[in-house]
């Protein structure tokens, strides 16, 4: 399968560090921020823009790890996990939670990212970072800090590789081989979600 890249390690840098003095920006700083990875490639993204935050504004900023699998609507039936999770790392109630992800594509997950995030208290704010902006939304959602914007089209896949996962760093785009366009339930890595 022929890959397309769009992003190399310098990039995907280059634009976490725009993205993290956006949130300082916008925030006034660091006070009551929470930073929380929607599982998978969103947890690592989350650290390295907490260490960004630490480096810019001198202040260390919690990161927790969120699962949604759970509370996704788009998943096949009897695909979906039935445990959901009693806690996170970090609390969340009257903070300004900064969800971080690598992939915004249909905005399902970030939808059931949010409905986790109530499970365990009411943020005073929900902001979302993304790594790549895809399009083709489902839902009305957009992200508050885009990394960068790429369109694509419902038959190409996005490839998010993190040094942390996958041992290497970059963004690429190839075609969906043997997608189901029914199957919206694809991970964001993947797909984009």
């Amino acid at each position: 399968m022929e890959e397309h890249k769009i992003m190399n390690a310098e990039e995907i840098r280059r634009a976490l560090a725009r993205i993290a003095h956006e949130i300082l920006e916008r925030n006034r700083g660091t006070q009551g921020l929470v930073m929380v990875g929607i599982c998978t490639r969103g947890v690592p993204l989350a650290h390295r823009l907490a260490r960004l935050l630490l480096e810019f504004e001198g202040d260390q900023v919690p990161v927790a790890a969120l699962d949604v699998g759970p509370y996704r609507d788009d998943l096949a039936n009897g695909a979906r996990p039935s445990d959901k999770p009693d806690s996170i790392a970090v609390p969340v109630q009257d903070k300004q939670v900064v969800l971080v992800d690598d992939v915004l594509y249909t905005g399902r997950t970030v939808r059931a990212a949010m409905d986790a995030l109530n499970e365990f208290g009411r943020p005073r704010q929900v902001q979302l970072a993304i790594l790549l902006d895809r399009g083709h939304r489902e839902l009305p959602i957009r992200a508050d800090y885009v990394g960068r914007n790429v369109p694509t089209s419902r038959n190409e896949r996005v490839h998010v590789r993190l040094q942390e996962i996958d041992d290497r760093e970059e963004v690429v785009v190839s075609a969906a081989a043997g997608l189901d366009e029914g199957n919206t339930g694809r991970r964001a890595s993947e797909a984009g979600g």
